[in-house]
């Protein structure tokens, strides 16, 4: 199953319409081909699917999901944990 997290965007690359985002620690890149330039800006938190921001959302929204989301881990043993990454690594709907 693959989860759509909050992720922030921390920087901008207008040139080749990609953003780089930061979901809960892990940075990584996303398109920005289906949004508009102008609704993204560097500190908005955007839904992401595929590779691609779908979405940007409200940032009490997105704090009050990544919030949950630190609950779950939390109460993850370690072993979970690995597990979880590893599984959202090979999403096959991930589109990398």
């Amino acid at each position: 199953m693959c989860l759509s997290i909050p992720s922030k965007v921390v920087k901008i690359d207008k040139e080749n319409e990609v953003a780089t985002v930061d979901t809960m620690g892990v940075q990584r890149e996303a398109s920005l081909s289906l949004m508009s330039q102008e609704d993204i800006k560097i500190g908005d938190y955007v839904l992401l699917h595929i590779g691609f921001v779908m979405n940007k959302i409200d940032e009490a929204e997105a704090l009050d999901s990544l919030e949950i989301y630190k609950e779950i881990i939390d109460a993850m043993n370690e072993e979970d944990r690995q597990m979880a990454i590893l599984e959202a690594d090979e999403c096959p709907n991930r589109g990398e």
